[in-house]
């Protein structure tokens, strides 16, 4: 089994925290989206992962080495595959054509999920969906009676189904997808300029390959700062009965309110933190009351009370706004 993740964009959405961290990498409680999407999938695999393709624009070789170390931390090989251009879905998942063999499991890095589930290896394919109130800014998927996909649609102004593909597919023979990738590109195939997944996934199914539904239980967005907070909550939530909060804090005068991830060496003083925080390591807060936020390392809160904020990496804050997104290295009051 490989898993091939494509995550060259530059998360314009989640400016200013992607000025200086690629968003795969920003940490949900604790832990980078793209080291908890591979979790997610390693446990519906039941399987050992053989290689995980990174398919990144240039991000560095620090960043590279952090993904290379996120793949070895599951005993997998890492490979990296750069996207120099953002010609669109179909053209990122191409790029690690080399690794579209065998089993295949493709999946976007902006996204989150939890299901209760074990990969059945017996389907041509499975794309995984999710039920969502608004189809028209989503590409959804048209099943029949079995559950078998009829068809695909980017976006629809009218309403055809409310199965939004959540960005997570299986491929029992990753050829077939390099095939059909490839063909769209050398005949130009593309809209605004982009090449689309679901138009090879359309020709594919259109060759008599099965797609099934999967449907998972939750599916967390990490595409904006209001939604990777929404998703930093549910995290907590869901993992509130492991032990989250480092031995190393050192609190004074202060109250930690369940469920919260503070990582090593934080020191919290006269301050109320909780519910629904992630505090990364070395940070500094004093003096205020944190709710539902995510804080990153190195940072240092002072007089500050907040509520549905990101604080990046090396930040300096001592100001009263109630909501804020805040990038790395930033020194504000």
């Amino acid at each position: 089994m490989k898993i091939i993740i494509p995550m060259a964009g530059i998360g314009k959405r989640m400016r200013p925290h992607t000025l200086t961290v690629p968003k795969p990498l920003i940490k949900i409680a604790g832990k980078p989206i793209v080291f908890r999407l591979v979790e997610d999938i390693s446990k519906i695999c039941k399987d050992t992962i053989e290689e995980i393709a990174f398919i990144v624009g240039d991000f560095g070789k620090e960043v590279e080495s952090q993904l290379l170390d996120i793949a070895d931390s599951i005993g997998s090989k890492g490979k990296i595959y750069y996207q120099e251009e953002a010609l669109g879905t179909a053209h990122a998942v191409l790029c690690a054509g080399n690794s579209l063999e065998g089993e295949v499991v493709v999946a976007f890095a902006d996204t989150l999920f939890k299901a209760d589930f074990t990969l059945d290896r017996t389907k041509d394919s499975i794309i995984w969906v999710h039920k969502v109130e608004n189809p028209q800014n989503f590409g959804v998927v048209k099943t029949n009676e079995k559950n078998i996909i009829t068809g695909f649609y980017e976006k629809p102004k009218d309403f055809i189904s409310d199965l939004a593909i959540i960005g997570i597919y299986y491929f029992k023979d990753g050829k077939n997808l390099r095939n059909e990738l490839q063909y769209l590109i050398d005949n130009n195939i593309c809209k605004g300029g982009e090449y689309q997944l679901t138009d090879a996934l359309e020709n594919m199914k259109n060759k008599n390959i099965l797609f099934s539904t999967g449907q998972v239980k939750e599916w967390l967005d990490c595409g904006n700062k209001d939604a990777t907070v929404y998703t930093n909550q549910r995290i907590l939530e869901l993992n509130r009965q492991e032990r989250l909060i480092n031995t190393s804090l050192k609190t004074t005068n202060s109250v930690i309110i369940d469920p919260c991830y503070i990582g090593q060496n934080v020191i919290i003083k006269s301050s109320v933190i909780g519910p629904y925080v992630s505090v990364s390591d070395n940070t500094i807060i004093e003096n205020s009351i944190i709710t539902n936020s995510i804080i990153q390392s190195h940072s240092k809160l002072k007089n500050v009370n907040i509520d549905n904020s990101m604080i990046g990496s090396y930040v300096e804050y001592n100001l009263k706004y109630n909501q804020v997104s805040i990038g790395d290295y930033t020194i504000l009051g």
